[in-house]
């Protein structure tokens, strides 16, 4: 049923703060550069009729070795989607490593920041996906986990000359914190997915970003607060940006994306009618396409919008990072509803 944005009453007035300013674009140069620090997987995904129960043994349907890692499914994407990425990680020392460093390269994201670790295991995400298209994942870090604060210092220029960073939580925290912290010092945007959220809540370097994207589950692991439907996701994204963001955006699947902002402004993004097929990485799908057009300086609402196309499309297709849509996939459902 569509969401009547209209009749939901406004939470209380946000006390003013001052507003970070975005970097400024000279419009003569390429599309601005996107740089993503955060994990490497190979997921290994199982599909089946339904998702077994503890203790149950179920046949799936097809199995598959697909790149992924929230870091590297939102790399893919912003280089699809923007023309230009560069991506900050580690992978381990083994086949599956080899392999996802040649797949970021075949995607045109840079990866002369993406370290091989030695002795250690790439990153790998069990994946079940159920008939419905709906998953349940399993992450074993191996290599991510030795992403480093050190790790980050020494590409502090990389990172000064980004014009926006994306960062998740599949690496360590220390690590995501001096990403941020040093992103801060040099006036460069951030989008943060708080993914996967932790139950203890954010650190205050990770609550003061430009743009927060939690889904439904991460905003109320965050605020403490459930998100059930666009008053609630209003409410909640209030208390995210009382809690330091510039930007909320709320994630809410089949109901879009909420927008709350500094300046008191909320709007609701609808969804993109789709057939879901499998939900993996169309968050990080999301997450990218927003990114790409907030640093080409698009309006939240149209980076947002953009944002849900991309979604939308990745949840149409099977696996991570083979599900991501391009920019002519993205702009053709993006006309559709113009």
């Amino acid at each position: 049923m569509p969401i009547d944005i209209d009749a939901i009453s406004e939470p209380v007035a946000l006390q003013p703060r001052t507003k970070p300013q975005p970097k400024q674009m000279d419009s003569s140069q390429p599309a601005p550069g996107v740089l993503v620090i955060g994990s490497i997987n190979m997921d290994l995904v199982v599909r089946s009729d339904h998702m077994p129960q503890p203790g149950e043994t179920v046949m799936g349907s097809e199995f598959a070795t697909i790149p992924g890692g929230k870091g590297a499914n939102q790399a893919v994407a912003a280089a699809r989607i923007g023309g230009s990425c560069s991506m900050i990680g580690r992978v381990g020392d083994d086949v599956f490593g080899k392999r996802l460093i040649e797949n970021l390269r075949l995607n045109h994201v840079e990866t002369n920041h993406v370290r091989i670790t030695q002795d250690c295991p790439s990153g790998v995400a069990v994946i079940s996906v159920d008939g419905s298209g709906e998953n349940a994942i399993t992450v074993v870090s191996g290599a991510n986990a030795q992403l480093s604060p050190d790790d980050v210092n020494a590409l502090e220029n990389a990172i000064a000359k980004a014009k926006t960073i994306v960062l998740q939580l599949e690496v360590p925290m220390p690590t995501v914190c001096r990403a941020a912290q040093l992103a801060k010092q040099h006036d460069v945007p951030i989008v943060l997915d708080p993914a996967p959220a932790p139950p203890e809540g954010l650190p205050n370097e990770l609550m003061e970003v430009d743009i927060i994207t939690p889904n439904q589950t991460e905003a109320q692991l965050i605020t403490g607060e459930p998100v059930r439907n666009a008053a609630d996701a209003k409410m909640v994204g209030a208390e995210l940006v009382r809690m330091g963001a510039t930007h909320a955006v709320i994630k809410m699947g089949g109901e879009g994306a909420m927008i709350v902002s500094l300046e008191g402004d909320m709007h609701h993004v609808p969804a993109f009618p789709v057939s879901v097929v499998d939900t993996t990485a169309a968050g990080d799908a999301f997450t990218a396409a927003m990114a790409v057009g907030y640093a080409q300086g698009l309006s939240m609402q149209k980076a947002v919008t953009m944002g849900c196309a991309a979604g939308a499309l990745a949840a149409s297709g099977f696996g991570a990072q083979t599900s991501i849509p391009n920019r002519s996939a993205v702009e053709q459902l993006l006309r559709s509803r113009s």
